[in-house]
This record gives structure tokens, sequence and C-alpha cells, in this order.
């Protein structure tokens, strides 16, 4: 069964899909930008950015009753891959233990002109 998992603590969809979707135990999660929540404002710079992402990725998983160590795959969209060391060294920051499977690439643009996406998979233990 498709549950929709959807929370206030993290920007709301700016399109026709959902934040996140639980199905058989696995969490599918829609990129999240480095926007605050309470301004729909992005955090300034790509470091604050992937900051701000990670707290957004939290709080979907938290609606869904997981955290980061759930996550096993993530994909990272950069606007510059010049700005890749930077985002790694925050995302390094997120996980204990083993890391997830990543892919991270560059792409032409994101969403409302931003740094950095995210988006995850988690599955419940």
């Amino acid at each position: 069964m498709k549950r929709v998992i959807s929370t206030d603590k993290a920007p709301a969809a700016i399109g026709p899909y959902s934040q996140a979707i639980l199905v058989n135990g696995t969490l599918y999660a829609s990129g999240q930008l480095g926007i605050i929540p309470e301004t729909g404002e992005f955090a300034e710079g790509v470091t604050a950015q992937t900051e701000q992402a990670f707290r957004n990725i939290r709080a979907i998983l938290e609606a869904a009753g997981l955290n980061l160590s759930h996550v096993i795959k993530t994909t990272c969209f950069l606007a510059d891959m010049g700005d890749f060391a930077a985002m790694n060294e925050v995302y390094s920051r997120q996980f204990d233990g083993a890391f997830p499977a990543r892919s991270a690439v560059a792409v032409r643009t994101l969403p409302k002109n931003g740094l950095v996406e995210i988006e995850v998979i988690a599955i419940a233990d």
C-alpha cells in the first residue's frame, strides 16, 4: 500500500509531486533543495544549501518514522561540479557508520536556480 508522506517542516512541493512516498517499507523522497521552509528562501551559498537540504530530508524521514540511518541511496544534483567539495564536506557529516550508495551529477540548472538538490531512498528496519 502506498502512503504519501508530507510535513510542513520541509518546503512544500512546488509542482505536481509529493515530498515522499512510502510503499512496502521503502521511502522514495523527492529531491530537496536548500530552501528554508519558514521563509521559502534559499540558504546562502552551497554549504548552507546542502545543510538545509539535509534538514529538509531529516524532517521528511521523521514524518515517516525514519532517520538518516535508514537511507540506502542518495542522488546529489549540483548546478556546478566546482561545488562538489563543499557539498561533499557537509554530506560526509550527515551519516554515522556505513554511507549509503550515492550518485552525484552536475546539471544545467536546478529548480528556482538552486545550487544543490539531494534525493534519498530509505528502507525501514
